[in-house]
């Protein structure tokens, strides 16, 4: 899709007829030997145009937007890379689903749509507050690094753990790279507020939950609220 920009409209002539075959015709010069009707417009002229090869923002794309910006804003992540992490996700459609399972607006997994809270992945206000959380959580994971959290929130933080690095994965370079050339600095819209992890641990018999600003590793956790 391109969008028109107009200059001040001059006067050229675009007249229209129909050929033997009964299809429309258009042209700025006027048929040879025209019988019958032949109709005229007054148009600006061709030069006053020009094109660009920007698309013009989707209708689809706009609703969101004030979800999108409430909730990067309660995470302190920016809309921008919210915005793109969901157009590289699902092109703004709440219904996609991908091959592997994820599903909505930002294609969370089941395990992380239940971790997260999220009863119904499919409905927006849902998919966004949950895919925004848990981005903050990968962003506080690895130290606000956005190539390594969009690294493990594509191909999992056991993958980003195990190389050290955005794994040498074809498909998760490729999406790290895409979402960082839209949202290239990606700055925060705040300052992150520490979060608060939660896990249950068993010793000599006994069982305790512990907290932390630290995630455990190793051991399954929940992020139980913010500081």
């Amino acid at each position: 899709m391109v969008s028109l920009a107009f200059a001040v409209p001059a006067e050229a002539q675009i007249y229209s007829w129909r050929d033997a075959s009964g299809h429309l015709v258009l042209s700025n010069k006027p048929r040879e030997g025209a019988t019958g009707e032949v109709k005229t417009y007054a148009v600006a002229g061709p030069s006053l145009f020009r094109t660009t090869a920007r698309p013009i923002a989707s209708s689809t794309e706009g609703q969101y937007e004030d979800l999108i910006r409430e909730h990067a804003r309660q995470n302190g992540v920016s809309p921008d890379l919210v915005r793109a992490v969901i157009r590289a996700e699902s092109n703004f459609n709440p219904h996609a689903v991908s091959p592997k399972g994820a599903m909505g607006l930002m294609q969370l997994m089941p395990a992380t749509a239940r971790d997260l809270g999220v009863a119904n992945p499919f409905r927006p206000a849902e998919n966004i507050r949950g895919g925004v959380a848990y981005l903050a959580r990968l962003l506080a994971r690895y130290g606000q690094n956005v190539e390594l959290a969009l690294a493990a929130y594509n191909a999992g933080p056991g993958a980003v753990e195990k190389y050290g690095a955005v794994p040498p994965y074809r498909e998760t370079q490729s999406y790290v790279r895409k979402i960082t050339s839209t949202a290239p600095a990606a700055p925060l819209s705040s300052p992150p507020p520490p979060v608060i992890y939660k896990w249950v641990v068993e010793e000599n018999g006994s069982i305790s939950t512990r907290y932390s600003n630290v995630p455990p590793k190793g051991i399954h956790y929940q992020v139980v609220g913010r500081r």
